[in-house]
Order: C-alpha cells, then sequence, then structure tokens
C-alpha cells in the first residue's frame, strides 16, 4: 500500500507515525508545503514572548528523524497543488525548484489545517503586521521584535492566539492593545463567563478595547496607525492579526470532494471524504459535535491528532470510528486559567436544547491550606435528564485539573447527579472534601429537586419596583457597605431567623449573597417558613462584574476594582 500525506503537523504526522505502526511494508509519503512537518503549533505565542527560548524545543519530528525511526519520506517545501481522483495521483510543485511532478498513491490523507483570515481592509500587508499560523511566521515575529525593539503593540482579535500573543507580548516588555470586534473575547465562553477575563486582563495593565472594528491599518514615518470605526486612531509599532482562521480546503475543492459548514471536507467516521480512497483529519474537515451530534468545525490539535490515528486504522483494516468533538480547551493567560468543554449556552440554544445552568465559586483546594485561589465553575445541564452538556471555568490553580473531570462527564452521559457521587482524589494542598466538582453536582441536583429556586443577573433590570416583590441581601453588614443591588433589605443571613418578622409572606423574596452559598442558606430557611424564595445565580460577585463591564462598556485602560482572586 502506498500512501500519500499531504500536510503534516498533528493529523498528518500522527497518520502516518500509526500507518507505520500498523504496516511495516506500506510506502509512506509526506507532502509539506512549509520547512517543518512536525511541531510544537500550540508553543509558537511562547517562542516570541521568549518563555520558549530555543527554536529546536518547537520541533517535534524533522525529515530526517522521521526517516530514521520510521522509514516515512518527508518532502518539505513542496506543495501539492492538483489532486487527479481517476488517475490516484497528485501534481506536486517543488517550492525551491518550481519544477513539478505526478506521485501516484493507493490512499490519500488531506491534512491541510486552517488558514489565518486577513480582514478586507487596507494596509494589511504592511511592514510590521503579521499573523501568526507556521513556523516560519514566528521566526519573522521574533526576528523583527528583536530588530525593531517595539515598544507598543496591537493585537486585533480576542481567541486563542490573540490571547497568547498579548501575553506573550506583555512577557517581552511591550506595552499592548487588545481590539475585539465583538462584546468578548474567547468565543468558547458565555458573556457572563468573559467578564472576569476583561476584568482581569485590564487588572494585568491590557488596553482592552471591546466592541471596536478595525477599518484600515497604515504605515507611517513613526510607526503604525490603526484606524477604528467611530474611535480615534491608534499609534503603534506592531500589529498582530488574530481575528481567527478558516479551513484550508481549495484543494479538496478543485478536487470536487464534499464540503461542508465554513467550507470545511464533509467526512465519515472513518475520516474518509466522499471518495473512499481519499481521507482528511484535523482543521479542514467537519466532524459531529459529540453533545449535538450537529456537524461542527473544531479546530484544536486533540481532536486532529485522534481523527490522524483513525484514519490510519481504518486504511489497515481495523474499523475504529470517530465519536465527534466537544471542543475542550485549556488557555493561559498570565496567572489566570480559562477552560471550557461542550456547550455554550449559545450553542445550546442554536440546538434547541432545553438547558439551565448553576454557577458556583470554590477554592482551588482546602481553604486553610495556604495558596488557595477562587474559581468560577459555570456547568450547563438538560433541565429534564440532568445530563451534563457543558462547562466553562475560569480562575487560577486547577482548573485544568476540574474541565478535564467534566469533559470525561460529558463524554460518559453523566448527570448532576453523578457529579455530586464522583470521588475524587482529596488532600488540603489539591483540593477539598467537597470538589468544586462535587458542588457544582449538589447546586444541580438542588435546582432539579426544587430545593431552590434561581434567577439570572439579567432578570434584576426586568423585576418589578412596585413593591409587590423583595430583593433581600443577606450579606454582612461591610459586605453590604462596599456596594449592593439597589432597592435590596439587608438582613445578614445570621439574623434572619430572628428578623424574620419583617417580611412579607405574601411577597416573592429574590435573595442574593456575595457567592450563592449564603443566600441558597437563607432560601432553605424561607422556603421551610412558608416564603416563595429565588437565589440570585452567582451571587452579587457576579452580578457587580457584569454591571462593571457595562459601565467601562468600550473605555479600557483601567480596572474596574473587582476582585480577580
Amino acid at each position: 500500500m502506498k500512501v500519500v500525506i499531504i500536510g503534516g503537523v498533528a493529523g498528518g504526522a500522527t497518520a502516518a507515525a500509526r500507518l507505520r505502526r500498523l504496516d511495516e511494508s506500506a510506502e509512506i509519503i509526506i507532502i509539506e508545503r512549509s520547512g517543518y512537518v512536525s511541531y510544537a503549533n500550540c508553543g509558537l505565542p511562547y517562542y516570541i514572548g521568549g518563555v520558549i527560548t530555543e527554536k529546536e524545543d518547537l520541533t517535534l519530528q524533522t525529515p530526517t528523524s522521521f526517516w530514521n525511526r520510521f522509514r516515512i519520506e518527508v518532502r518539505t517545501h513542496q506543495e501539492a497543488i492538483r489532486i487527479r481522483r481517476k488517475e490516484k495521483a497528485v501534481t506536486v510543485r517543488n517550492l525551491t525548484t518550481g519544477e513539478t511532478y505526478e506521485e501516484s498513491y493507493d490512499k490519500l490523507l488531506l491534512s491541510p489545517g486552517a488558514t489565518a483570515i486577513k480582514p478586507n481592509i487596507p494596509g494589511t500587508e504592511s511592514e510590521g503586521v503579521f499573523t501568526l499560523r507556521t513556523v516560519e511566521d514566528t521566526w519573522r515575529i521574533r526576528e523583527w521584535i528583536e530588530k525593531k525593539k517595539p515598544a507598543r503593540a496591537v493585537v486585533v482579535g480576542g481567541g486563542f492566539i490573540g490571547l497568547e500573543m498579548l501575553e506573550n507580548l506583555m512577557h517581552a516588555g511591550i506595552q499592548t492593545t487588545l481590539l475585539q470586534k465583538s462584546e468578548q473575547v474567547m468565543p468558547p465562553l458565555d458573556y457572563d463567563m468573559a467578564c472576569g477575563v476583561h476584568a482581569y486582563l485590564r487588572k494585568m495593565g491590557v488596553d482592552l478595547r471591546l466592541r471596536q472594528n478595525v477599518t484600515g491599518i497604515e504605515r507611517t514615518e513613526t510607526g503604525i496607525t490603526v484606524q477604528v470605526e467611530g474611535q480615534e486612531a491608534i499609534e503603534t509599532d506592531l500589529v498582530i492579526l488574530a481575528i481567527g482562521v478558516s479551513p484550508e480546503t481549495w484543494l479538496a475543492k478543485d478536487a470536487g470532494l464534499t464540503l461542508g459548514m465554513r467550507g470545511a471536507i464533509v467526512v465519515n467516521p472513518h475520516m474518509q471524504t466522499s471518495d473512499p480512497d481519499i481521507y482528511a483529519v484535523g482543521d479542514g474537515v467537519t466532524v459531529p459535535h459529540y453533545v449535538t451530534r450537529e456537524p461542527a468545525w473544531i479546530a484544536l490539535a486533540g481532536p486532529a491528532n485522534k481523527e490522524g490515528r483513525i484514519a490510519a486504522d481504518h486504511m489497515c483494516g481495523i474499523e475504529t470510528s470517530y465519536a465527534g468533538s466537544q471542543g475542550s480547551s485549556v488557555l493561559k493567560l498570565f496567572d489566570m486559567s480559562i477552560a471550557s468543554t461542550g456547550l455554550n449556552e449559545r450553542s445550546a440554544e442554536a440546538a434547541g436544547i432545553p438547558y439551565d445552568y448553576v454557577v458556583t465559586f470554590s477554592p482551588s483546594h482546602a481553604s486553610y491550606y495556604p495558596g488557595a485561589s477562587n474559581m468560577t465553575v459555570k456547568v450547563l445541564f438538560h433541565k429534564e435528564t440532568g445530563r451534563i452538556l457543558g462547562a466553562q471555568i475560569v480562575g487560577f490553580a486547577g482548573v485544568d485539573k476540574r474541565i478535564d473531570v467534566l469533559a470525561v462527564s460529558i463524554r460518559a452521559h453523566m448527570t448532576g447527579q453523578d457529579l455530586a457521587e464522583l470521588e475524587l482524589a482529596y488532600a488540603p494542598p489539591f483540593s477539598s472534601a467537597k470538589d468544586p466538582v462535587n458542588m457544582a453536582g449538589f447546586v444541580i441536583e438542588n435546582v432539579r429537586q426544587g430545593l431552590v429556586k434561581q434567577y439570572r443577573y439579567q432578570d434584576i433590570e426586568g423585576l418589578p419596583q412596585d413593591g409587590s416583590i423583595i430583593m433581600l441581601d443577606v450579606r454582612t453588614d461591610r459586605e453590604y457597605a462596599a456596594g449592593h443591588i439597589p432597592h435590596t433589605l439587608h438582613i445578614p443571613l445570621d439574623s434572619l431567623r430572628e428578623r424574620m418578622g419583617e417580611l412579607d409572606p405574601q411577597k416573592p423574596i429574590y435573595v442574593n449573597c456575595q457567592s450563592g452559598l449564603r443566600s441558597y442558606l437563607a432560601c432553605r430557611i424561607l422556603m421551610q417558613h412558608g416564603f416563595q424564595c429565588y437565589n440570585l445565580i452567582g451571587g452579587y460577585r457576579y452580578y457587580a462584574l457584569q454591571q462593571s463591564e457595562k459601565e467601562l462598556d468600550t473605555v479600557p485602560s483601567h480596572s474596574c476594582g473587582l476582585p480577580i482572586h
């Protein structure tokens, strides 16, 4: 069997190595347009920022090491420019010599990846304006920074690459402005969870500007001018365009293969395209979303690796299938960790799934052990079955560990009750006896069993102001004095039983505390005395983050003054 693989990195290189492990006699050729076949794509920003200091640390395999260990032929600086399906051949151009040649195949694997999107505005090709996708892009940006020594930078786009580049530019001593066209950074997060990230970015000195539409870039004698719709132009020395990527599938399109959403290649569970002798993997394909079963385009390294392995298995007669992706991810942002898996509210609504959610604040480990820091955990669940649909966590220590548990819970079709019953490792330096995952499960079950009813921060503005309800704050005097929701009655939790006569049992009571725990206790007290009670999801702290974001709107450059830890 002769297998030609177009594109390396996660999907293509993984498939090639797996093929060799399964079939020692197969002829395997990798055609790679760049000069690098297998590299740490996700580590590129950290070389630019000087966190990773050696170029060689980014290279996982070279053409020589592939040949020595696997007897796989890797041809770098060569580009596949046409697939001739009837002849089962690929036309390849040698980018060094300009010559073209034909390469036959029995099986063909496409691992084209995704290409960085450039906005359709003037100036994107100017000196000092970069995108980041390949190792060569990384060298260019790092060398430009070392040569020009920029003092200011603008990053356009607040997704994974944008935030990682922002952190690393700041790490390199470059004052950075982040421009985001939408109302939030990190699209996998819901807006309410992103607000905590916004506050942290400002605390770290980032000039964060949301709802900013870049209309042009101009090179000037003193640097670069970034023009923003309805705003003053921004003077800078360096621009990173990180507005997203799109699947690079022109080769598949020209070959007549079936394409789906966003132009990505449609594949079956074995990673076969509409031509059974052509497989495709990685950022260039659509796969089922594991939760909704609808087609999804998820550009992550983990799924690409798994898809490459499955394609290789199927070529060798092993009937493995890809069950789908749930988009599990984690991002380091200075000391903060941002993680998500499964559905967020937008995707749940788009899929028509009846969902609810809970928000908890939990310490990363036992609060009495030094160094604990809070994490915000948001978990979506199916209203009718309690099945876990998705989760988002923003915090510091321990975020990665909890999102992995929640990712497994989605894969295992677990419910809130299952989360509550999980037996997870505990010692004071690592966790609490009631782990944050358990806590989320407890709250979900309380909601589903009717032990507490919830209301959201978005509901507050719509609540009647005519005296027909009671807004109750059960925090301490000091907490209440530091800030509170307007028109709230203040009765500290520990005084509630003695002061219950101040409350009208005919009126619904909307309770809040700082995080949602004490107000839950207040609701349990009140409900058992005949009151109708609702608990504010996430508490005053969560509400205050959203209100602060409203007040700041698009005006950056200062901290919101809210506690991040």
